[in-house]
């Protein structure tokens, strides 16, 4: 596919940017002494669990939601997710003055349905078993005239959460260097696809991995296949927010042209890097935020004497499981 012909270009990402620049937080590139010298390489952490509710959900949302025509915006918007595309659109919908509606699975991490409740936004939980949060979604749509915010698969949020990639080549261009590799965690492809956008489309030769945990492996299937692919996971994973089961339409569209490849990692290796986040960076990551940083600690891909920069994309994560994880891996 001619690069023209994708859903967004860089063009779309630099204008996200002008939109997100007077309310979002630019982000850091953290280095650590500790993860270059085991790596042998020279890291640098995007740490969007510093963002706006924790991660980088707030970047599409806002996007997006900043577009809409007045009238749009008196009938509010809906969403469903498991917690940081909810707590973006609600943040985003109280800046913005509207009514959010946020379709939530019961299972939800607390610390996200209580982030979520507490910036102004109504929660409908549903059960992930027995309901489908598609049509719940649509339903309240239909009834109350709100415009449906998607979690990924939308032009707008795709380019909003760019704004992280282009965040990275501005700054490592100011500070003299490139990265020869970018990593970030996958879920329905929405910050891989802004993210691969923005970085190929400064850089070319930049390499971009995408990481999905074991048994929501529907990117990397669908690589090796060249199609999409379907999944029907028989395992859970503690990475609530990478259980899509198949690519997004457009996301797929991007991430099967601009990512370089799909690394999978363990639920034992996304435990060892939320436990090494917060023991040598001093940093609370979310198990989905920390699939990146699991690529690189688990050696899934070579970056020896390598510039990377690895994506910390959320972290909103329960205390209980927090100190789980430095309890059962007290040594990462």
């Amino acid at each position: 596919m001619a690069l023209e012909s994708l859903p967004i270009c860089l063009a779309d990402v630099e204008s996200a940017s002008k939109r997100l620049e007077p309310v979002a937080v630019r982000t850091p590139l953290v280095t650590n002494p500790e993860l270059d010298r085991r790596l042998e390489a020279n890291v640098f952490l995007k740490a969007e669990n510093l963002q706006h509710i924790g991660a980088f959900k707030f970047r599409g949302a806002y996007n997006r939601m900043v577009q809409l025509s007045n009238h749009e915006r008196k009938n509010g918007v809906v969403a469903f997710s498991s917690g940081n595309h909810a707590q973006g659109v609600a943040y985003a919908a109280r800046l913005l003055g509207m009514q959010a509606t946020i379709v939530m699975p019961s299972d939800a991490p607390e610390v996200k349905k209580k982030g979520t409740a507490s910036l102004g936004a109504t929660i409908r939980l549903y059960d992930r078993e027995t309901e489908s949060r598609e049509e719940i979604a649509s339903d309240i749509a239909s009834k109350t005239g709100a415009v449906l915010v998607p979690a990924f698969d939308d032009p707008e949020v795709m380019a909003g959460q760019g704004t992280c990639g282009l965040e990275i080549m501005r700054d490592s261009a100011m500070a003299g260097w490139h990265p020869d590799i970018v990593i970030s965690p996958c879920g329905g492809g929405g910050l891989l696809s802004g993210l691969a956008t923005a970085v190929k489309g400064s850089n070319p030769q930049t390499h971009i991995y995408g990481v999905e945990p074991e048994f929501y492996n529907d990117h990397f299937l669908s690589k090796n296949a060249g199609r999409r692919i379907r999944i029907e996971p028989l395992e859970k994973t503690s990475c609530d927010s990478l259980m899509a089961t198949t690519p997004g339409e457009l996301t797929w569209l991007i991430n099967k042209e601009l990512v370089d490849d799909f690394l999978i990692v363990t639920e034992e290796d996304i435990a060892r890097a939320v436990s090494f986040a917060a023991r040598y960076l001093k940093l609370v990551v979310e198990p989905g935020g920390a699939a990146a940083l699991a690529a690189i600690l688990a050696r899934k891909v070579s970056i020896k004497n390598k510039k990377v920069v690895v994506i910390l994309s959320g972290g909103n994560i329960d205390p209980s499981a927090l100190s789980g994880y430095l309890r059962d891996f007290s040594d990462p």
